[in-house]
């Protein structure tokens, strides 16, 4: 229901962030239908893939190196859909006024002051807490009811994490700094804005990457060995799981 309410959902979703003229909204919906057909045609097909591959996974043993491969392909399939978007923002934004793009930018910082209010009082007990219930909420959707040495494997997991809020905040400030400056719409700014994003983890500080890289090595080991313990009951549960997954997205690329 949701996928197929994308059209009306986005410019809902940037209403929060900017006020739209009807003439700017009938732009965006003329601007989102390819891109919407795109992401069901090209993309959905390639979600199926993946969901394939994790089943095969599911066959033996699962290693972390598999599950750093799933998680890899997501990634990919999310930076695809990062870059096609841009096209049809930078074309909205294009039709901006300056006090429609200063009202944006706005938006942008008061969420960066909400995040920070909201992340950084934490203590590293709260963090490391939160960690665990965040792993354990996902697992047991996926796999039902957790026993008591599936739930220590995420316990460790969460313990060994490390901090990485204060290291997203700062650079996600940065981020916004160079982007408001790239908003002034001087000539060049859409190629800027492409050639930012694209090589962001070059900009980005080496202490932010490390602890990405840190943290999501712990996580695939976590699931790698969570996977490896469930039961016949877990097991059943995830591959249910994962089918309804594959049904709704080969509906979805049908209805297309």
């Amino acid at each position: 229901m949701v996928y197929n309410r994308l059209d009306f959902l986005i410019p809902w979703y940037i209403g929060k962030y900017v006020d739209l003229t009807r003439p700017q909204k009938t732009l965006l919906k003329q601007e989102l239908t390819p891109f919407l057909q795109w992401h069901r045609s090209d993309e959905l097909p390639t979600y199926v893939a993946i969901l394939d591959t994790l089943e095969q996974n599911l066959d033996a043993e699962m290693t972390p190196q598999q599950v750093s491969a799933i998680a890899t392909d997501f990634e990919s399939a999310w930076l695809r859909v990062e870059a096609r978007g841009l096209e049809w923002m930078l074309v909205l934004g294009e039709a901006l006024s300056d006090e429609q793009m200063a009202e944006f930018v706005t938006s942008l910082k008061e969420k960066q002051v909400e995040y920070e209010e909201e992340y950084l009082p934490r203590s590293d007990a709260e963090f490391h807490e939160e960690a665990y219930e965040n792993l354990l909420d996902s697992a047991q959707d996926y796999m039902g009811r957790l026993d008591g040495d599936q739930r220590a494997i995420l316990e460790q997991a969460a313990a060994d994490m490390q901090r990485s809020d204060s290291y997203w905040l700062q650079e996600r400030a940065l981020w916004l700094e160079r982007l408001e400056a790239m908003l002034q719409r001087e000539e060049g700014w859409q190629q800027a804005l492409r050639d930012s994003l694209a090589n962001r983890d070059d900009t980005a500080s080496p202490e932010y990457l490390a602890v990405y890289e840190h943290n999501g090595q712990v996580i695939y080991s976590a699931l790698a060995e969570l996977a490896n313990t469930r039961t016949a009951k877990q097991d059943k549960r995830l591959r249910r799981k994962l089918s309804g997954f594959r049904e709704d997205l080969e509906t979805l690329i049908e209805q297309g």
